[in-house]
């Protein structure tokens, strides 16, 4: 089945990244539906769109908005499928909400979808800052072409999106929200947290 203007993607894995092994077990982190930040956000194309020239191609993996494997409760409390539910597995996602894939299964290397840029946060240098890293600044890791992976970048405040891809923390930043270009001070280290590296 092919989607006229949507891809038809199937998680990798479950729909919901709330477990993490301990020893022979396992620990659950969250046992809510709604929250956004356990969402499984990998996926695989099984199908691109009729009506879409894509570099995607089916088998790609790809990185897609956390609402598209999500389920929620309606007002009346009943657990429900996001709309771009098609049947158990198979999701329709628009164009709009993937923004990474893998070209090839040989590959180790994301790119990114036009007009997005996945940046990684860096630490604080500052040792009065409460906060572990430089607000507003990072290194580019994936992009659409327009910046280059290693670039340092500054972007505007409320424009970066959470995502834990390959046990990095990366910050989505639109591309126009990318206001400036910085020349590397000697003195800049990339920032994860070890919580993103356990998932």
């Amino acid at each position: 089945m092919r989607g006229l203007f949507d891809f038809v993607v199937k998680p990798q894995g479950e729909r919901y990244n709330n477990s993490i092994p301990v020893g022979k077990g396992g620990l659950i982190l969250n046992t809510e539906i709604s929250n956004h930040q356990f969402i499984n956000r990998i996926g695989q194309v099984t199908s691109v769109p009729l009506t879409n020239n894509t570099p995607i191609k089916p088998g790609n993996s790809v990185v897609v908005h956390h609402n598209v494997f999500r389920r929620w409760y309606d007002v009346r409390g009943n657990e429900k499928n996001s709309r771009s539910f098609l049947k158990e597995d198979q999701y329709l996602v628009s164009s709009d909400q993937v923004f990474l894939y893998k070209p090839s299964k040989l590959t180790a290397e994301w790119a990114a979808m036009p007009g997005f840029t996945f940046v990684k946060p860096i630490k604080s240098i500052d040792a009065f800052d409460v906060e572990s890293e430089r607000p507003l600044v990072g290194i580019v890791k994936h992009n659409d072409g327009t910046f280059k992976n290693g670039e340092l970048v500054g972007f505007s405040p409320g424009d970066e999106f959470e995502f834990v891809v390959d046990g990095e923390r990366l910050y989505r930043v639109m591309n126009k929200y990318i206001t400036i270009k910085y020349e590397y001070q000697g003195d800049e280290e990339e920032y994860n947290p070890s919580w993103a590296q356990s998932g």
